[in-house]
């Protein structure tokens, strides 16, 4: 998607209701995701994992929360494991290792707001 494209998608997200989980599908062998916000403040990001799938240990400089929208994930922080279900949130800290993992797979909306 080229960057006039990405602009173009979140205005038609603009001002009416949608079902986030709706906004990515699930695709076999793989982790799908579409931006919602992208701002120089922040960004909304929605994911789909297939079973199996995740993101590898990583660090970020801001704080990222972690919404499930289906499923659960294996989310681990700083080494401490945490599984977390649809309807529940974690709040990955800033600049501490963290890592998800699709046991099954799951959706979630990852937001993320710079300081």
């Amino acid at each position: 998607m080229k960057h006039d494209d990405k602009g173009k998608a979140a205005e038609q997200l603009t001002a009416r209701v949608v079902r986030m989980a709706d906004l990515v599908d699930y695709q076999e062998g793989s982790v799908v995701s579409r931006e919602v916000i992208s701002k120089k403040t922040g960004t909304v990001t929605v994911f789909a994992f297939d079973q199996g799938q995740g993101l590898s240990e990583h660090t970020a400089p801001f704080d990222a929360l972690v919404y499930i929208l289906d499923g659960e994930a294996e989310v681990t922080i700083s080494g401490k494991g945490l599984g977390v279900k649809e309807g529940e949130m974690v709040i990955m800290p800033a600049n501490e290792p963290h890592a998800l993992k699709a046991g099954k797979r799951f959706k979630m909306a990852l937001i993320m707001v710079r300081s």
